[in-house]
């Protein structure tokens, strides 16, 4: 006996005890009708059909007609053949979001997923333990920002990369995506220009120990704060709080977010055909973020945000990237991971032996040299000296003429001082003197 030929038994064997009560007059056909959980008017078409045709009268009319709004049968078959054949394996709300963007789809969620059930497609979830609860969203966009990284086979027929995610915890919106061979500081600098340069400096940055981001004396103990990385360096030099996790509970709401994305992502870039990183981050930043955002990203408890526009990007561009000290050669060159940086002419002094210099390494692999403040040269991946060079971050001020560039300016006033006899080169600075006008008053 199936669930509705159960059901429709015990409504009659319900009203026939109401029915005799109210014959018996226990009960009005009020109180009769509120026991059957009908009008009174209900009930007493109810007993009228059951005088007239006994219980075949309070049988229900609309068993055994289709309803007019169930779903065309041609509808069904379409989304079980384009399950089998374009989407095997996706979750029901993904595929669900996929008939409803690309094929004009319009039924809905929970009607899918059943329907994918009955036909063996997709397995009924287990039901899940109790709830923990969450922690609260922070109110503003830009209080708190996650970044983390998750290996998967992000791309067909390619090796594992490393996804770098920069996203809010108050929006759950994603600014950066970017794929990697391997996660790294490089990838971390990566993420957070892109982020910072779009949106502004946020309160705080929220990331797991891993030994980019933290040092950590002992495993699974507290970070160093006083032993900066090259992450903590350049967020302390912003005034950007780097908070660190502790656990994988901690970074809950970046964990289920890459839950999503394995699940969900990997199946969109395999739709796409891309095959390298290059045109996979393309894809990632011009189509996938902006749909991904609109799906997923939610309002802030306030519509205000928390970010600090940055005004100039390049100081942004010479913060976020590594810092290496080095000290000049006797050759006037630097070395550097197996290269030798050589430095060019520069007007204000002929060489920069044994001066203490800086390094910086860009998340493209290009360099430039430091002196303080001051831009000396910059190089390719190569360590070839770009031709062109950007400015500085600093814009050197133009020297001013040294006392040996103005000796050697002046005309020749006689034999090589070298040559003379000290009493000689006493006369000749006496007479080059007296030739000199003398100075405004």
């Amino acid at each position: 006996m199936n669930r509705t030929a159960w059901l429709q038994e015990r409504r009659m064997l319900k009203f026939r005890d109401v029915l005799s009560r109210w014959e018996a007059s226990e009960l009005s056909a009020l109180e009769a009708s509120e026991l059957l959980g009908m009008s009174e008017r209900q009930f007493r078409r109810y007993r009228a059909r059951f005088e007239d045709e006994g219980e075949k009268g309070l049988l229900d009319r609309r068993l055994g007609k289709a309803s007019p709004r169930r779903v065309p049968e041609s509808e069904r078959r379409r989304m079980l053949d384009l399950y089998r054949e374009m989407y095997l394996g996706w979750n029901v709300r993904h595929f669900h979001d996929r008939l409803r963007s690309h094929h004009g789809f319009s039924w809905g969620y929970s009607w899918t997923k059943m329907q994918l059930q009955l036909a063996g497609l997709v397995e009924r979830t287990v039901k899940r333990g109790p709830r923990r609860r969450k922690r609260e969203r922070k109110p503003y966009a830009g209080m708190m920002l996650h970044q983390d990284g998750s290996r998967a086979h992000w791309l067909m027929g390619a090796p594992p990369l490393d996804l770098i995610v920069t996203m809010d915890d108050a929006t759950s919106e994603i600014y950066s995506a970017i794929l990697v061979e391997e996660e790294g500081t490089d990838s971390t600098f990566r993420g957070l220009l892109e982020t910072f340069s779009a949106r502004g400096l946020p309160s705080s940055l929220y990331t797991d120990r891993g030994s980019h981001y933290f040092h950590t004396p002992e495993a699974g103990g507290k970070v160093d704060r006083d032993n900066l990385t090259q992450v903590g360096r350049a967020l302390a030099h912003l005034g950007v709080e780097h908070i660190a996790a502790y656990s994988p509970q901690a970074r809950g709401r970046s964990e289920r977010m890459f839950g999503t994305l394995q699940d969900r992502l990997i199946k969109e870039l395999a739709l796409t055909g891309a095959a390298d990183i290059e045109t996979a981050n393309a894809w990632l930043r011009e189509v996938w973020l902006p749909a991904h955002n609109a799906r997923f990203a939610i309002k802030p408890a306030f519509p205000d945000d928390a970010f600090v526009p940055v005004a100039d990007r390049s100081a942004l561009v010479e913060t976020l990237c590594r810092h290496e000290d080095r000290v000049v050669a006797r050759d006037n060159t630097v070395g550097f991971e197996n290269k030798r940086l050589q430095l060019p002419e520069s007007p204000l002094r002929h060489h920069w032996v044994g001066a203490k210099v800086r390094i910086h390494v860009y998340p493209d692999s290009s360099l430039a040299v430091f002196h303080g403040p001051r831009l000396l040269a910059r190089y390719d991946a190569d360590g070839e000296l770009l031709s062109s060079p950007a400015s500085a971050a600093v814009a050197p001020a133009k020297p001013a003429a040294s006392r040996r560039t103005l000796a050697l300016s002046r005309p020749s006033q006689g034999p090589d001082r070298r040559q003379l006899s000290p009493p000689q080169r006493k006369s000749q600075t006496r007479r080059l003197s007296e030739a000199s006008p003398a100075p405004p008053s």
